[in-house]
């Protein structure tokens, strides 16, 4: 058996190989030469794994190590017997990681409280649902749009984009990238959805920077009738708009999803359902040993005089802060898949550890709701 895969993929490397032949190449650069004799194809979003790609070929089988798909021709892997899959939900608590630094740093800078505040989710799939119950946790009004969801279960759950618009004061998106039919979402965040923003909202994109009008957000940031935008997805990426660039509040280069953890997650699944796809039952419940992690997993916060924002800012920003990520891209926007390439470490809540020392017990139980290892007052 001969498998072809994203040589950035993490963890992967020596994983196949006492089953398989494996050839790692830029995932950017497979081409349809290197698959004439693949049974097997392991991606990333940079490889487009259509008609072109794939015509004539051996593979049988596509996994991509991520939860967006919209790089795979479905369609046509579906027509010609190709079996594909993703891996739905595998870095959707490091996108909430991402969200959740954006929102306490706006609330910081901008001294309001949380409590005081409705967010907008747009889309509520793995990952919006994780940033749901990120919101309610630190006490905001959440507002829920996800028209398949509400045909599926009922409208009770959900509102209308048009409420969104209208009483939201941050506005996320966490959609799927859907060209065509009812539940289109290319350009969703167009000028007429901008400009029908009643509130002097904030826009947060984590999803595909196809999702939002460029020229359309570009135009309502400039005239100020939105508080401002944070920005991990980008249009023409890696070839970003260097206007829109200066225009954001933040802007990161599509790593909001790229924690350590959220990558192990993407290569066990890929590699369980090649195993399950081929019949490798030794590679069953495979998962990366030893996951590296930082020097200092112990956060201690001096909370004197701090509000409630402001301590759970400083734990989040212990783990991560998307600052140090919109610096990076600022100082050198040209080397946009280079950062990407070469992310540092970054792990989620769930391992580090809060000392409670002075820390007011409604914090401490959002800290220990939000996922972080926590002990009681003493």
């Amino acid at each position: 058996m001969k498998i072809v895969a994203d040589n950035k993929i993490p963890f992967l490397k020596g994983v196949l190989e006492p089953y398989a032949e494996v050839v790692y190449l830029p995932g950017a650069k497979i081409a349809k030469a290197d698959l004439a004799d693949a049974d097997g194809l392991i991606v990333r979003t940079r490889t487009k794994c259509n008609k072109a790609l794939l015509e004539g070929s051996k593979v049988k089988f596509v996994a991509t190590a991520t939860i967006g798909f919209d790089h795979i021709d479905t369609n046509y892997c579906e027509s010609n017997g190709i079996f594909w899959t993703n891996a739905a939900g595998c870095n959707s608590a490091s996108v909430a990681q991402y969200v959740a630094s954006a929102i306490l740093n706006i609330a910081v800078e901008n001294k309001f409280s949380l409590s005081d505040k409705t967010l907008g989710i747009i889309g509520v799939g793995n990952v919006g649902s994780k940033v749901a119950k990120f919101a309610k946790t630190v006490g905001m009004k959440v507002l829920l749009n996800d028209p398949p969801r509400a045909r599926k279960e009922g409208e009770a759950s959900f509102v209308s984009l048009e409420q969104i618009k209208a009483e939201a004061d941050i506005i996320t998106m966490h959609v799927p990238l859907s060209m065509a039919g009812s539940d289109k979402t290319y350009h969703l965040a167009d000028k007429i959805f901008f400009n029908s923003i009643a509130k002097r909202a904030w826009f947060i994109n984590s999803s595909r920077g196809e999702v939002a009008d460029t020229e359309g957000l570009k135009n309502i940031l400039k005239t100020s009738m939105i508080a401002g935008a944070i920005l991990d997805v980008w249009e023409n990426e890696p070839e970003i708009d260097l206007e829109l660039l200066g225009l954001a509040k933040f802007a990161t280069p599509h790593i909001a999803g790229y924690s350590t953890d959220g990558k192990a997650n993407g290569t066990s699944m890929s590699v369980e359902a090649l195993a399950k796809f081929f019949g490798l039952k030794q590679l069953d419940g495979w998962y990366p040993k030893d996951v590296p992690k930082p020097e200092n997993t112990t956060i201690k916060i001096d909370c004197k005089g701090k509000s409630k924002e402001q301590i759970l800012l400083e734990a989040v920003k212990f783990t991560y802060d998307v600052r140090g990520d919109d610096q990076r891209l600022r100082s050198s926007p040209k080397t946009f898949e280079k950062q990407r390439e070469e992310y540092p470490l970054r792990r989620e809540f769930k391992i580090f550890k809060i000392i409670p020392g002075g820390i007011p017990d409604e914090v401490i139980k959002i800290l220990h709701d939000l996922g972080f290892e926590t002990t009681v007052n003493e």
